[in-house]
């Protein structure tokens, strides 16, 4: 039942001996997701000893090097290695153009099926399965390259079956499916017997979000509203405000201030700018605003952890 996220790199435009340029594997009950991949990735994913084969879905925040430089090498490395499956890729419909173009010149070819699904500027569903949704919206960053933030997100559970309580009031068996999704049972003789004294409340579904290379923008927080997880673009502290509107990116402070507009449990800090050799200043300032809060680290991972709701 693992939801856990594992940091290969948490570095902004130029990558330093401590941080790698970005990129992040997170593991939703066994669905491996790569958010971004920038230089260096497929290296942090063996060091990091992170399964990449079970990798079948790339999701690239927008085009610029330090997001995607890395997913050429990744794709040839997969092909030598005779992947068969389908791996399927999330970003502007110029990636696309880019990888086919990379193919072309050196004359190469896949042998597994790459499918490419183009991201809009406008809020969407770009992934569902029977437990898993991910969702895609607008940032705001330079014009060539617009960015997009994912929210990745179990579906709720069915309630839990009492076996005692249903057996004690005679439930029949296909009945069960019908006190897993909330319906209350009615007896032979005609009592009601409410739903919540032969189920038990599943445990509350997880979420997790990504946010980097982004203006701070007080309407972004609709999109991440109550997650258990936020990564925020963390790029400079207060002493760069100006620094961080110019290049459109986001400061510690801010990224604290995302968390309580959005109502997050957690928030998690990164794509650090190479002039922090120790980013512990940016955390003390967002610490300010939100106090739990954590800093990213290259090999670190974050869980998120199953939460028990009462029986109602």
């Amino acid at each position: 039942m693992k939801f856990e996220l594992t940091i290969l790199g948490c570095g902004s435009a130029v990558p330093t001996l401590q941080r790698n340029a970005a990129a992040q594997v997170l593991n939703v009950l066994e669905r491996y997701f790569l958010i971004d991949c920038g230089e260096g990735t497929q290296h942090q994913l063996r060091r990091f000893k992170v399964p990449y084969n079970k990798i079948n879905r790339i999701f690239i925040s927008h085009l610029h090097g330090d997001h995607f430089f890395g997913l050429i090498g990744l794709l040839s490395t997969f092909s030598m290695q005779n992947r068969r499956g389908e791996l399927h890729v999330y970003a502007d419909k110029r990636l696309q153009e880019i990888i086919e173009f990379q193919l072309k010149l050196m004359n190469s070819r896949l042998n597994y099926p790459l499918i490419f699904h183009h991201l809009g500027r406008e809020p969407e569903l770009i992934y569902e399965d029977k437990l898993v949704t991910v969702r895609s919206f607008p940032l705001k960053h330079r014009y060539e390259a617009p960015a997009n933030g994912f929210l990745f997100a179990e579906k709720e559970r069915p309630r839990s079956i009492c076996r005692e309580m249903a057996e004690a009031f005679q439930v029949p068996v296909a009945f069960m499916h019908r006190l897993k999704e909330g319906e209350d049972f009615i007896t032979s003789e005609g009592e009601i017997i409410p739903n919540e004294r032969l189920t038990a409340s599943p445990p509350a579904p997880r979420s997790y979000a990504y946010m980097t290379d982004t203006l701070f923008r007080e309407s972004f927080a609709e999109y991440v509203r109550g997650v258990d997880l936020l990564y925020h673009d963390a790029t400079y502290g207060d002493e760069f405000a100006d620094l961080a509107k110019a290049t459109y990116h986001s400061t510690a402070t801010q990224a604290a201030r995302m968390a309580v507009l959005a109502g997050t449990k957690r928030l998690l800090l990164g794509h650090f700018s190479s002039r922090y050799i120790d980013p512990s200043p940016l955390l003390e300032q967002a610490r300010i605003v939100f106090p739990d809060t954590e800093l990213s680290k290259d090999g670190a991972v974050f869980e998120i952890p199953l939460i028990k709701r009462s029986r109602l």
